[in-house]
């Protein structure tokens, strides 16, 4: 059981989402109903390794993590198991029900504001500083860390970068949005939305709002008025604690804080959230523009070759049902993009090339590469001309082939998905980040997998890193050649492709027999 606690997550990989008949939530329901009948003590160790591996992704969506620390503090504070030396528990379990020393004895969300309320300036400052070491530390925020912001906004607004926990990046956008941020912190920080103080948090560090746009969308989305369907949507999923803008507003402020931590539930959307968070990470002020039209009319425009599209009018894409386990922005947004996404793969007709080459560029912005390469031939499905595959993307990825050139945007891309047995479970929308050396000098992609959890195995030894490879929070990697054995399609800037000739025939070969042993078996 110890060697299988990512069934124990809410979230299933693809190999399980691809099960005949919904065997994937069966094999879930049944681990979990297994570990509730004969305890977690037993586990304690590995759901505690597990449940960091989790975290050290910073996931927006976090209730299932909380869940499991929820089971580790039973056994903890149980008299019965041994867990003297749980120290990495404690500090879970501390972070999020009693990180600081006014809340240490998990007293109660009333009890903690009478605490606040007879706090001096020097307890005050020791919580502030608690507060955002936990949350720094483990990218949990505890339900009582809101409250303290709040009380901060009534008496101590100069403490609130302490809270937060900001560096000096951070703290030079909050004095210039000083308004805008105090706002955001009184429209949407509670602590039914305590995840939302990381996502400003973030969206501080990470300087989003010095793109000038950023602000006054912000402002738009403070004071926007949602439509029926939306409201009812929001309300439906995170509950009547708060009106829906509150959790919609929480949820813009997680997901532009971590646009590599968003994931696409149990539902098979994986190419609307690449966009999601391609937006996030890199044109914020587009993502809240359609989040504006998608909450407010119900509807998203995008134009396709010149072509309006609107997804009022269209069919449901791929996702026939709408997503519920996921954040308010994906909630939103995602079967708006999957209905236009379906719409421009409509509006290509028969084309000599595989459609992405054109739907990317048109759905995710003008940064996707404008060449374009498959490893299958679209006609017979079988693979074409692989060893030259292989070769190309080297020269276009490959700082030792390309001229050095890093990757500016983020680029989409096509992987062929395996099991653990290195079988094909299906084709897989993921974005490449960037292309650099670790700290032990192997060369690694390192990408974006919007399914919840990137520390996957494909099979023949090929294990997705989440941490101890130079990843930054929220990126998986893999060495460029064993990322190049699973890659399927590929955009490109065709004016800076280097020598496909100088990549070594070892190299092409070995990469080329990984795939030809897996996934292309057969092709």
């Amino acid at each position: 059981m110890a060697l299988n606690l990512d069934l124990l997550s809410a979230t299933l990989s693809e190999a399980d989402r691809e099960r005949p008949e919904a065997l994937g939530d069966i094999v879930h329901s049944l681990y979990r109903y297994l570990l509730e009948s004969l305890g977690y003590e037993n586990i304690l160790e590995s759901l505690v390794g597990e449940v960091s591996r989790l975290l050290s992704q910073r996931p927006v969506q976090t209730e299932s993590i909380k869940q499991m620390i929820g089971q580790i503090a039973e056994c903890l504070f149980d008299p019965e198991p041994d867990t003297a030396g749980m120290n990495n528990a404690a500090r879970l379990v501390s972070a999020l029900f009693g990180p600081t020393p006014g809340c240490r004895d998990d007293p109660g969300l009333t009890v903690y504001r009478q605490r606040l309320a007879a706090m001096n300036e020097v307890a005050l400052a020791d919580e502030a500083v608690d507060f955002a070491r936990a949350m720094h530390d483990t990218g949990l925020v505890s339900p009582y860390h809101p409250l303290l912001l709040r009380h901060l906004r009534d008496h101590r607004d100069e403490l609130i970068p302490t809270a937060l926990g900001l560096s000096m990046t951070g703290l030079d956008l909050l004095q210039c949005y000083t308004q805008l941020v105090h706002t955001l912190i009184d429209e949407a920080v509670y602590p039914e939305t305590c995840q939302s103080v990381y996502g400003l948090a973030m969206l501080l560090e990470r300087g989003t709002l010095f793109t000038p746009p950023v602000a006054s969308a912000l402002w738009r989305q403070i004071g926007l008025t949602l439509c029926v369907e939306s409201s009812q949507k929001l309300a439906r999923v995170f509950g009547d604690a708060h009106s829906p803008r509150v959790f919609l507003l929480a949820g813009i402020m997680g997901l532009l804080g971590q646009p590599l931590g968003i994931g696409q539930g149990n539902n098979p959307t994986c190419q609307s959230v690449i966009g999601l968070s391609m937006w996030a990470y890199n044109d914020p002020d587009y993502l809240l523009q359609l989040v504006a039209w998608a909450a407010r009319d119900d509807e998203i425009i995008m134009r396709f070759e010149g072509q309006r599209v609107s997804s009022r009018e269209l069919e449901a894409g791929l996702a026939k049902e709408p997503p519920v386990d996921v954040d308010a922005v994906s909630l939103i947004l995602v079967a708006h993009l999957d209905r236009i996404y379906i719409e421009m793969g409509r509006l290509c007709g028969e084309r000599e090339d595989d459609l992405h080459r054109w739907i990317n560029p048109e759905l995710y912005g003008w940064w996707v590469g404008e060449g374009f390469r498959v490893v299958v031939d679209i006609y017979t499905n079988k693979l074409d001309d692989h060893e030259g595959f292989i070769r190309h993307f080297y020269a276009s990825y490959h700082p030792f082939y390309n001229g050095n050139l890093p990757v500016v945007h983020p680029q989409p891309a096509g992987i062929a998905v395996t099991d653990s047995g290195a079988r094909l479970v299906g084709r897989h929308a993921i974005t490449i980040l960037r292309v650099a050396l670790d700290p032990a000098s192997e060369m690694r992609v390192y990408f974006f997998n919007p399914n919840n959890d990137s520390g996957q195995n494909w099979g023949q030894g090929i294990h997705c890193a989440t941490q101890g490879h130079g990843e930054r929070p929220g990126e998986a990697s893999l060495p460029i050649a064993e990322f190049a054995s699973r890659l399927f399609v590929f955009h490109y800037d065709p004016l800076e492709v280097g020598d496909p000739q100088a990549v070594p025939e070892t190299e092409v070969t070995r990469i080329a027999e990984l795939g030809k042993t897996s996934w292309a078996k057969g092709l």
